[in-house]
């Protein structure tokens, strides 16, 4: 499975990324071996995933929802938690 996330950073900022393990990608941001964006605003904690079959989708996906303002993430985090694909 392909994951779309959004973590939510020490200091409330929203990181977008996808990955194909979510729980090790999450550790890795919290260890500082993520992105570096999150690495200077540990910890975060995952706030939004969507599932997804391929690589492509969820690369796609993760395009779209940068994209998005914050104020519409902040929606589709709270609209649901998690999707699948």
């Amino acid at each position: 499975m392909n994951y779309t996330y959004i973590v939510e950073c020490q200091d409330k900022t929203l990181y977008t990324g996808w990955t194909n393990q979510l729980e090790k990608r999450v550790k890795a941001h919290n260890d500082g071996k993520g992105a570096k964006y999150t690495k200077a605003r540990r910890p975060v904690q995952l706030v939004y995933y969507e599932i997804y079959e391929t690589k492509q989708e969820a690369m796609r996906r993760e395009v779209a929802i940068k994209k998005l303002s914050r104020e519409q993430k902040l929606k589709l985090i709270q609209k649901q938690g998690t999707k699948e694909k």
